[in-house]
């Protein structure tokens, strides 16, 4: 390879791109708007300010577990006000925490389609569609959060017209324009033994609180959930719930997934195997988290209702995209821990977790409704000399999954 080298006198023409560049990072920077970073957020409370980008307010919640593919940002329209028209060619899934609004979308064939939602809706923009987001109260803002995969986009095209002025029609990803409607197309997939979980196809859920689930024991007993494949989208959804008196079971997988609160209270444990303590988040609508990779997280719901929960990772039913979440689809990630797979069965649990969620309840004077599979007397009566030390998880004894 012939190298060439210049004069110090004679002046660069264009800037010099460097080494280790973050062009994501550096797109967020350059928004004008608040960055912040935790485990997890209240989104409802975040610090929002003036986004030119979307003639709106806006912010930046970034996860210590948003893993290099997806991010979230929270979109604020103010009352009678409205954003700007925009196009990405970043897959967005929105969520509404508050307010009432309406969303134009412009179609690859020239038409529009108009939708209302109200709070604790979820939505997605066909990719690259033009769309407008419209708050037609004047008195209450309407604040949206939006999980995207503008890191895995920007950072590999890294050339931003290319991806907010891209006229490119993706005219497959429209799917049944009575979409947009909040009607869709319920699917189970069967083939080669393997059981691809209730998939709900549509653009557009009225209410999260009420939509209809099914039956999902493989994550705890009494669990309910549903999958969604929103937009003909390589990004994912589910809404999973927890009965009263109850929680999941504790799991890992993929960094990226942003799960967040959507009805009842409790809380989150978040840890590494070999930690010596956990990480709690409450749990209450606005909260929203992202577990970093490979950390086990678990559910409970304290409250005398059941507790629903939304989220949004890289990987659908559909295109998984990745093989860990190809694995999820067809199973694997129900699969004990101790027998090569991601999930912590309750008896392998550590006592710790399950008599913390006994001493929540004691708090709420909600009854617990596990004693089923626990001995909850013996566990309460537990000296805290054995409830000390690194959190016990158990050890796989096949390949990881």
């Amino acid at each position: 390879m012939t190298q060439t080298s210049q004069s110090p006198d004679v002046p660069v023409s264009r800037a010099e791109p460097g080494y280790l560049v973050d062009p994501y990072k550096d797109w967020a920077e350059g928004e004008g708007i608040p960055i912040h970073l935790d485990f997890g957020h209240d989104l409802l409370a975040l610090e929002t300010a003036p986004w030119d980008r979307y003639g709106a307010r806006g912010c930046f919640a970034h996860t210590k577990g948003m893993g290099d593919f997806m991010s979230n940002y929270v979109l604020e329209v103010e009352p009678r006000k409205n954003t700007e028209v925009v196009r990405h060619l970043y897959e967005a899934f929105f969520f509404v925490l508050a307010g009432h609004g309406s969303t134009v979308v412009w179609l690859p064939d020239g038409s529009q389609r108009t939708f209302e939602f109200g709070p604790k809706a979820l939505f997605a923009i066909p990719l690259n569609c033009k769309y407008q987001i419209f708050n037609g109260s004047g008195s209450e803002p309407v604040r949206l959060s939006v999980t995207n995969d503008a890191p895995l986009t920007i950072n590999l095209y890294h050339n931003l017209d290319f991806v907010f002025e891209n006229d490119f029609a993706f005219v497959d990803r429209v799917a049944d324009p009575k979409y947009f409607d909040g009607e869709g197309q319920h699917n189970v997939y069967n083939k080669s033994s393997v059981k691809v979980q209730n998939v709900w196809e549509t653009n557009f859920v009225h209410d999260l609180t009420s939509f209809k689930l099914y039956e999902f024991e493989g994550r705890g007993k009494g669990s309910m959930n549903v999958n969604f494949v929103l937009a003909e989208g390589t990004m994912h959804s589910h809404v999973s719930q927890m009965p009263v008196g109850r929680y999941k079971k504790g799991h890992r997988h993929a960094a990226g997934t942003h799960v967040h609160a959507v009805d009842g209270s409790g809380y989150s444990l978040l840890w590494y195997e070999g930690d010596e303590e956990f990480v709690e988040l409450p749990w209450r609508h606005g909260i929203m988290y992202a577990p970093p990779f490979w950390m086990y997280h678990q559910h409970f719901n304290t409250g005398d209702t059941p507790a629903r929960y939304v989220a949004c990772s890289l990987g659908s039913r559909r295109y998984p995209f990745i093989a860990l979440r190809r694995r999820s689809a067809e199973g694997a990630g129900a699969v004990s821990v101790s027998k090569g797979g991601r999930q912590i069965e309750y008896e392998e649990q550590d006592p710790r977790v399950h008599r913390k969620f006994l001493q929540e309840l004691a708090a709420t004077g909600v009854p617990s409704q596990m004693g089923d599979l626990f001995d909850e007397p013996a566990i309460l009566a537990l000296p805290e000399s054995a409830l000390t030390g690194v959190i016990q998880t158990p050890q796989s004894t096949g390949p990881a999954v």
